[in-house]
């Protein structure tokens, strides 16, 4: 299951040149996996509670178009695989029908030590399940 995340470029997201700064598409996609997981049912608050958390691995980014101020664009987030204690995630960011950028994200469930934690089964329910 894809699932969309609009947004809206404001004036701050822009630099000098008046193009989207390079660190802002990862702040999107970081809002829009958020959604996703919100969507998905995983409650992130009570999970770091008991000590547990999120935390991206490994993200390979291509920039293709820039995005300007006022710009209305879509991250959609698209589950690709699971094993142990990591998924991937593939995230498209969209101006209309245009792909601007792309990046293939791996997530790790970490406990409070910083130690990889396995996925467990109600968990990995929740993020397969269309």
């Amino acid at each position: 299951m894809i699932l969309a995340y609009a947004l809206r470029i404001n004036y701050e997201d822009t630099d000098f040149s008046g193009f989207v700064y390079h660190a802002n598409y990862l702040k999107f996609c970081e809002r829009a996996r958020s959604d996703y997981l919100r969507v998905k049912g995983v409650d992130q608050k009570s999970m770091f509670a008991e000590g547990a958390t999120f935390v991206v691995r490994r993200m390979d980014c291509n920039f293709l178009a820039p995005a300007r101020f006022e710009d209305e664009l879509t991250v959609e987030t698209d589950f690709k695989e699971m094993a142990g204690a990591r998924f991937e995630l593939f995230q498209t960011i969209k101006r209309g029908p245009d792909t601007i950028f792309t990046a293939a994200v791996t997530v790790v469930l970490i406990d409070g030590k910083g130690k990889p934690k396995r996925i467990s089964a109600d968990l990995a329910a929740a993020l397969t399940h269309p």
